[in-house]
């Protein structure tokens, strides 16, 4: 029980963080996407079955808060948090350096795989621009607070509920 409310309380302030909040952690126009930290950080911890979960209610909350189509965020989400949730059982995940790589992969497929489906529904869009300018940059900023984000959800988490490879 506690380990969902611990889930949902994480999710739900990192929506309100980068929604409400976005001034706070952009550096040169860029954000870094907490949601996909989120996503990663439960694939890591609980498996694909947990980080698909993650992705489904954080790509809703991105849905609902941003100005893009309901289901644009879920789908990339959802379809990276189950790669994430398989690749994390095959890897060393005790380096932070693993983690940021992991985190950064899954930031640029999460960003190519949002860029397509917005191409789809409007074909006009330059998409090479805008995985240069956009995908890239976010990915590559949300890598580099991945260690902090992570060591701030290890010490939360709730007492007893041991994540591998990250003992604190």
């Amino acid at each position: 029980m506690r380990k969902n409310v611990y889930w949902a309380l994480m999710v739900t302030i990192a929506t309100l963080l980068e929604a409400s909040w976005p001034g706070i952690l952009r550096v040169q126009g860029v954000t870094p996407d907490l949601i996909l930290l989120m996503v990663v950080y439960f694939a890591i911890a609980g498996g694909s079955e947990r980080a698909m979960i993650t992705g489904l209610a954080g790509g809703l909350l991105q849905d609902v808060a941003g100005d893009t189509g309901l289901g644009h965020h879920v789908l990339s989400l959802v379809i990276v948090g189950y790669l994430a949730g398989s690749i994390s059982l095959r890897l060393v995940t005790d380096s932070p350096a693993v983690k940021s790589g992991l985190v950064l992969a899954a930031g640029l497929l999460n960003g190519i795989l949002f860029v397509a489906v917005s191409y789809l529904q409007d074909p006009g869009m330059n998409v090479l621009n805008t995985v240069a300018v956009s995908v890239v940059p976010r990915a590559f900023y949300t890598a580099l607070v991945t260690p902090f984000v992570f060591y701030l959800l290890q010490r939360s988490r709730p007492q007893g509920q041991p994540v591998p490879g990250w003992q604190a």
